[in-house]
């Protein structure tokens, strides 16, 4: 086998389809795009969700629910984060001045994630029952 003789498998390579092109070729006259209507004509798009003008599946059906704006301002810090941070004394302006939480957090909670070896006092962070435990053991406080 050489490289001018490599041939892709029969089959493989479909010819492009050459529309408007007579009609012996299956796609004369309207090019198979059928007799009038939007998606005939040149630029026939439209937008997703678009009936036709009919009122949308979306618009239709009832809101549902409530989601929160702030929920996305609750974040939560690992165990093994807060382990690594060099200072003892942790609350939320340390969290961010760290980077492990955004400027814009409102709220943080550490989660049981990770071990900790040392002591650290939380000050204006809340803790799960797991993180709290683990905290505890290694001789720190959460204090809210």
């Amino acid at each position: 086998m050489k490289l001018n003789t490599i041939r892709p498998a029969e089959g493989a390579k479909k010819a492009r389809r050459r529309v408007g092109r007579g009609i012996g070729s299956g796609l004369g006259k309207t090019a198979g795009r059928g007799h009038k209507g939007q998606k005939s004509r040149a630029g026939g798009f439209h937008k997703v969700g678009f009936e036709g003008g009919q009122m949308p599946l979306q618009r239709r059906l009832p809101k549902r629910g409530f989601v929160s704006l702030t929920n996305a301002r609750n974040v939560e810090v690992r165990l093994s984060e807060i382990n690594d941070l060099p200072v003892d004394e942790i609350d939320l302006l340390t969290l961010v001045q760290a980077n492990l939480v955004s400027p814009h957090a409102l709220s943080a909670k550490v989660v049981l994630s990770g071990r900790i070896e040392r002591k650290v006092v939380l000050k204006g962070v809340g803790a799960t029952k797991g993180a709290r435990a683990a905290i505890e053991a290694a001789g720190g406080s959460v204090g809210n």
